[in-house]
């Protein structure tokens, strides 16, 4: 593929994870099986500690909404402080998050729980964060011609900053300026980018998102963001209309500044 220019008049380049910077495959492979495998033993070996308890809270709080909006969710309630039979307790959170991740859902819930199970095996050395071998060397090219880096993933900025500090380049979170989650709102809303051109301060047309998904190209587009559409082995298939209207790389090597060296 040709090599695709960053607008002039760009300060910062905003980067997704997942398909982006980082292999499907690790996460579908590796992190998610990790919870799926390692949830009910967390929550039984942390069940009485605040930082648990407030996980538990969390989703609690998503199911009570699910309900008021009358949103499809899994069958009962969450109570953490209710039940007697701690076992049963903890077998319904574990369903709840089976069902969540199963549903491909993005709550902020389930992202922080995740992220803390996440924190304990890479701390521990069981995982490291995977990276395209292009990263790690065109993020540094972009900053030393001037340009900000900044992530935006569904995945809390806790779990982003352990996949970057914890990689197999090493720790790297020294190349970011800074991270975004879906506390700042979600990926394929327009008002989101808004949010984070005013949080990073500077404008939405300063600003290039590189994503694989193109309904967040749009989102950020309409916002009036640059974007650049990730194509890597194992993303989800552009159909030609998105192929002819979104300017696509399969490497960040592509990517040059204008008038850059």
């Amino acid at each position: 593929m040709a090599m695709v220019l960053i607008p002039a008049n760009t300060t910062a380049l905003l980067l997704d994870i997942e398909g982006t910077t980082t292999p499907i495959t690790f996460v579908k492979d590796i992190l998610f099986p990790y919870i799926k495998d390692h949830l009910e033993e967390h929550l039984s070996a942390h069940w009485e500690e605040d930082e648990c308890k407030q996980d538990v809270h969390l989703l609690k709080k998503q199911v009570e909404e699910d309900l008021r909006l009358n949103r499809a969710c899994a069958q009962h309630v969450l109570d953490q402080s209710g039940h007697t039979d701690e076992e049963k307790a903890i077998r319904e959170v574990v369903d709840n998050v089976l069902w969540q991740m199963a549903s491909d859902r993005k709550t902020t819930a389930l992202k922080q729980l995740q992220g803390h199970m996440w924190r304990a095996a890479y701390a521990a050395g069981r995982i490291k964060g995977e990276l395209y071998q292009d990263v790690v060397p065109s993020i540094r090219r972009w900053r030393r011609q001037g340009l900000k880096v900044y992530i935006y993933s569904s995945g809390s900025v806790e779990a982003q900053k352990l996949l970057f500090g914890y990689s197999v380049e090493g720790d790297v979170l020294d190349l970011f300026d800074g991270h975004f989650d879906t506390n700042i709102g979600a990926k394929v809303e327009s008002k989101s980018y808004e949010r984070i051109a005013e949080r990073m301060g500077c404008l939405s047309e300063e600003i290039m998102f590189l994503t694989d998904i193109t309904r967040e190209a749009k989102a950020a587009e309409d916002a009036g963001v640059n974007v650049a559409v990730v194509v890597r082995p194992g993303n989800m298939e552009l159909t030609e209309e998105e192929r002819s209207h979104y300017n696509l790389i399969t490497t960040f090597s592509q990517l040059e500044v204008t008038g850059g060296v």
